[in-house]
């Protein structure tokens, strides 16, 4: 049954949607009539009343993002299933305001493997799943522009120009891939990770984003992108 929906319904995978944007994704491609498949990697009572509303629709899996081997098990219980949308939803902030001096080191190494690494590890490990006119997307940030920096939350912003420069060599490394390959920007949204001082609810940029993630289908190519499909400078 599973495996007929996926080859008739638009389905999205959405790796790390336990709360937060990624949880807020779900919800929306769910409200969209989609399937969804969300990860999760401990205790997401969000997700879980998410599936009590959409259990015909919603599939959850249980994956750790900075373990490898999690990863490829996740790909090898999905193997010969078809994705419209790989979504990868990793991030974490920490030491946001301190500098390379007074910063705890295992900080910087945490946010380089979770919103880094991992992320574009993860899409080299699943991006055969999605169709040829599908979108490989990787969730990061204003932050990561190089060109546009103020020095906000440095360390957090060099993870995610790493997570930019990472997706650039994957790109780079697969020159015919058909699908549209995003780095995405929300906005600084109100989250428990971006915090109570963020400008943007949820709701002012999650249907945003979605909107731009589907009109980027059958457009390959690597693009860093805000919510409003408008490029962002590397």
């Amino acid at each position: 049954m599973i495996e007929e929906i996926f080859m008739t319904q638009q389905t999205a995978l959405i790796v790390g949607a336990s709360r937060g944007l990624g949880l807020a994704l779900a919800e929306e491609w769910l409200g969209r009539g989609w399937h969804v498949v969300a990860t999760m990697r401990g205790d997401a009572p969000g997700l879980d009343d998410l599936h009590a509303r959409f259990s015909d629709r919603l599939e959850i899996e249980h994956v750790d993002i900075r373990d490898a081997s999690s990863v490829r098990d996740l790909g090898a219980r999905l193997q010969g299933r078809r994705l419209d949308v790989l979504f990868v939803n990793a991030g974490i902030a920490r030491s946001n305001d301190k500098t390379p001096v007074d910063a705890a080191e295992q900080d910087f190494v945490d946010m380089m493997l979770t919103n880094a690494l991992s992320p574009v590890r993860t899409v080299e490990m699943l991006a055969s799943l999605v169709r040829e006119n599908g979108v490989i997307a990787i969730m990061t940030s204003e932050l990561g522009s190089i060109a546009d920096s103020t020095g906000f939350w440095p360390l957090y912003s060099s993870s995610k120009a790493a997570l930019n420069m990472l997706m650039k060599g994957y790109a780079a490394h697969h020159p015919g891939d058909p699908r549209a390959l995003l780095l995405v920007a929300p906005g600084w949204v109100r989250t428990e990770m971006g915090g109570d001082e963020a400008t943007l609810s949820i709701e002012e940029s999650i249907p945003h984003v979605v909107d731009m993630v589907e009109a980027n289908r059958g457009k390959p190519g690597l693009r860093y992108l805000d919510r409003f499909n408008r490029e962002l400078p590397w």
